[in-house]
């Protein structure tokens, strides 16, 4: 017997749809490019989507088609979120911090028709043109007065000019829930870049569950809750904003290109932002500036932390010195809010440290999706809070391929990447990528725990640990730090620092100065380019 019940698509357009309906007044700010800040509401947003959605069609833009952005946080890339998939077409949202080949090579892949720039990246986008052989026009996310008197780009469309063609008069259409919605290609730390492709369905089951209070700790009615997007629109869907926002009824502020801390700080106080989203590193620098400048925030209450495990004084010092809660989840492209970092009921009553002992780890589970950690031979492994292994998850919002690659088979679980370990609690702890764990005479060492460690040093801006050859234990850690400003710490203080917090044969054989990291385009120390820095090094007495 079956329930009798309608049978309606989870789309990504019902999401902006309820929001200009329901809770239409409330508001969505941006930072333009030349500073001014852009302020309009939910209801607003819906129809220039929908203006938007229409110009999609008048282009010829088939459902099922790429259409590629190269672009930041501003409110017309988010009007893109729903103008182009609520046509059925796929937006494809390209990271400008990549490589050029990188860049050629993803929209090439991914096939994009069009592509829209803004801006900031429209000089990119010129270069890149003249070996865009797919490409059949380019659109700049601007008005008509910032359209430049020469490009080289053929038929330069303009954003706003494409809007004001159209009435907005149009109705979302119904298709399969299982359609494409957007695609995000992985960073390509190893290999070429790969393509997650997000469903409608993942995507609104995704939204939903980041949307319950047992995610978003302290939950308040969404008009009292205004949310910082530092997390760009080109990295997971900017970690599902751009739809958690309008479902709740958040008021959402976006930072455009300017991330630098005094540009972040001033929208902070000022749009009385109390949710931020970003990476550590990023929480580095607005430390390094709220600490010396005096300056508070008075109205943030969490930020959603990913990507790294932040260092322990970060977090003490927000919640301690800021009442801010740094909430620490894991989570990566092909897994959007594949955790969450709240706390498990009962714990909230626990003494400081503990909780804090408790917000350190990578998280716990999400209903729906299925967590576990085997060893090398796929057993799974028990959670005793010491049994490393390989982390996989499963679930409605978890990749089960990449675009034009073999498809895992039904029931197959996503191998991460990450070695975790989970314990009885149901938390568990991302202690290193496989690819960076060090094996050292056949055990394992976490670079991360070492990083961690060593980047609580008050003199240590960031640090990095890689494995360097060794000819009787294969692999020794070498620890790579970045001395904060005018401090000159040497190597035998930082390991001195190490001693007692670490196993002693964890500890790094030699410790080298650089004065910055390679990172990501997503903010992450991009070890890759670290181990080519280091290639020729040699530990010293070898």
């Amino acid at each position: 017997m079956r329930g009798l019940m309608m049978d309606r698509p989870l789309l990504v357009s019902a999401l902006l749809e309820y929001a200009g309906e329901y809770h239409g007044s409330t508001e969505v700010v941006a930072r333009d490019f030349d500073g001014t800040i852009f302020r309009y509401d939910y209801a607003a947003a819906r129809v220039r989507a929908k203006q938007l959605a229409q110009a999609v069609e008048a282009l010829g833009i088939a459902p099922g088609e790429r259409v590629g952005t190269l672009a930041w946080n501003s409110h017309r890339h988010f009007e893109m979120f729903y103008g182009v998939t609520g046509t059925g077409a796929v937006l494809h949202t390209v990271n400008p911090r990549l490589h050029r080949d990188q860049i050629l090579y993803i929209i090439d892949h991914c096939e994009d028709s069009w592509l829209f720039c803004d801006l900031e990246t429209l000089p990119l986008v010129e270069n890149l043109a003249p070996d865009l052989k797919r490409v059949r026009g380019f659109c700049l996310m601007a008005d008509a007065a910032e359209l430049p008197k020469q490009t080289s780009l053929r038929d330069l469309l303009c954003y706003e000019t494409l809007l004001g063609e159209q009435d907005g008069d149009y109705d979302w259409p119904d298709f399969d829930e299982y359609a494409a919605s957007t695609i995000c290609y992985t960073s390509g730390t190893t290999g070429d870049p790969k393509g997650v492709v997000y469903s409608h369905r993942s995507t609104v089951l995704s939204a939903l569950t980041l949307g319950v209070a047992d995610f978003l700790p302290g939950h308040q009615h969404g008009a009292m809750e205004t949310a910082l997007g530092l997390s760009p629109m080109f990295h997971g869907n900017a970690w599902q904003f751009p739809y958690v926002g309008p479902l709740l009824g958040w008021k959402l502020v976006w930072p455009g290109r300017a991330y630098d801390p005094v540009s972040l700080t001033e929208l902070l106080v000022r749009e009385r932002c109390t949710i931020m989203s970003g990476v550590p590193t990023l929480w580095l620098l607005l430390l390094d500036h709220l600490e010396k400048t005096g300056t508070k925030l008075p109205h943030l209450r969490m930020s959603l932390s990913s990507g790294a495990s932040p260092p322990r004084w970060v977090v003490d010092t927000l919640a301690e010195k800021y009442g801010v809660d740094l909430m620490n989840t894991w989570g990566m492209t092909e897994a959007l809010g594949g955790a969450k970092g709240t706390l498990k009921p009962g714990d909230g009553a626990l003494p400081p440290d503990a909780r804090i002992d408790r917000m350190m780890k990578s998280g716990r589970g999400v209903f729906l999706i299925d967590q576990r950690a085997v060893d090398d031979d796929g057993n799974a492994l028990p959670r005793d809070g010491k049994s490393q292994g390989h982390l996989q998850v499963r679930g409605p919002w978890i990749a089960s391929g990449y675009y034009k690659e073999k498809q895992l088979g039904e029931g197959d679980w996503l191998d991460t990447g990450d070695v975790a370990v989970f314990d009885p609690d149901g938390y568990f702890t991302i202690v290193d990528r496989s690819k960076d764990v060090i094996k050292s005479g056949g055990e394992w060492i976490s670079s991360a725990q070492i990083e961690n460690l060593a980047s609580g040093h008050p003199e240590i801006a960031m640090a990095a640990v890689i494995g360097v050859h060794h000819p009787k234990w294969q692999e020794r850690p070498l620890l790579i730090c970045v001395r904060n400003p005018g401090s000159e710490i040497g190597a035998n203080e930082i390991l001195a620092f190490l001693s007692g917090k670490i196993a002693k044969w964890w500890m790094p054989d030699d410790v080298q100065f650089v004065d910055a990291l390679p990172m990501t385009g997503t903010g992450k120390i991009h070890k890759l380019t670290l181990r080519a820095q280091f290639a020729d090094y040699r530990l010293p007495g070898i």
